[in-house]
């Protein structure tokens, strides 16, 4: 199984135009009531994604309500009335993400037994920690937690076909809304860590190595766990291949990783960042700039979408 990242139509954009251009808040409430347990694993092009994606979300609401912390912290400390205003449609988008998947997660602990004990762990470290830490860390794990969201945003996207084409209309939609607004605000965190502590490149280094490691933790508890209810392991083709998919991902992750390391790092210049591969992301905005309705998304209304580009 091939994991490289998958071409995208080009679409057509102005010069100045950037996928993290403009960050809207968009209060959109998503109906997952409708999903039985049945269809907790919701894309049939690619199960394997399905778990990987639920399992990764299982802790991510509670980082959400950690960076809203953050940044509501860090605002006092920040000037940059441009800056400032993209802390505010961060913090906005990321209230509306954690309502969503926390009730997603609910259902998912209707299939998963563990799901509600790792729920209630990330419910605990994050709480504690936001209300523990110091500016300096709030704003580093912070920064170095959004390198991999806004990475995951871009990876994702671009393997549409492979991995969501054929899914829940509802549970497809939910994550690329996540995923192209995970990319809008890929920026802010790096930007006010910059502006706060710019002279520690180290620090902000390390804080990408100590998110990845919490993100692999609570990523693999929950992922195996779900592999396992799913039966997975009963068969040694699918072991083999539910093992693949989450190492070869979190290859590309880390591997797409590499350019935050340097000094002249910024998110808007991430090679993945660039407009040419980012159809679906500017497409969708510009849809639902239109009054487009993005709360179920079919193949006829991904062509709709796309034909935006």
């Amino acid at each position: 199984m091939s994991d490289a990242i998958q071409p995208q139509p080009t679409p057509t954009i102005s010069s100045d135009e950037h996928p993290m251009d403009d960050i809207p808040v968009r209060p959109l409430e998503f109906d997952v009531e409708a999903l039985t347990p049945e269809q907790i694993v919701w894309s049939r092009s690619s199960p394997e994604f399905s778990i990987y994606i639920n399992a990764f979300g299982v802790h991510v609401p509670y980082f959400e309500r950690y960076l809203i912390r953050s940044m509501s912290t860090a605002k006092k400390h920040i000037t940059d009335e441009r800056l400032r205003a993209d802390m505010s449609a961060i913090t906005g988008q990321e209230a509306h993400h954690a309502k969503n998947f926390l009730a997603f997660n609910k259902k998912l602990a209707t299939r998963y037994p563990r799901v509600a004990q790792l729920d209630e762990r990330a419910r605990v470290f994050f709480t504690h920690r936001a209300k523990t830490d110091d500016l300096k860390r709030l704003v580093g794990f912070t920064s170095g937690y959004e390198t991999f969201t806004f990475l995951a945003g871009m990876i994702i996207l671009a393997n549409y076909e492979k991995w969501l084409q054929d899914s829940d209309p509802t549970i497809k939609a939910l994550w690329v809304w996540h995923q192209v607004e995970e990319v809008e605000h890929g920026a802010v965190a790096f930007e006010v860590y910059k502006a706060l502590y710019g002279e520690q490149e180290w620090y902000r280094k390390y804080m990408i190595l100590v998110a990845l490691l919490h993100i692999v933790k609570e990523l693999l508890a929950a992922y195996f766990h779900m592999c396992r209810v799913e039966g997975y392991f009963k068969s040694p083709g699918k072991a083999i291949k539910a093992t693949w998919f989450v190492a070869a991902t979190a290859g590309q992750m880390v591997w797409h990783c590499l350019p935050t390391f340097s000094r002249r790092y910024h998110p808007r210049r991430h090679p993945l960042a660039t407009t040419k591969q980012n159809a679906i992301a500017i497409a969708w905005r510009r849809y639902i700039k239109k009054g487009g309705d993005v709360l179920k998304i079919d193949r006829d209304k991904m062509s709709r979408i796309i034909s935006f580009s």
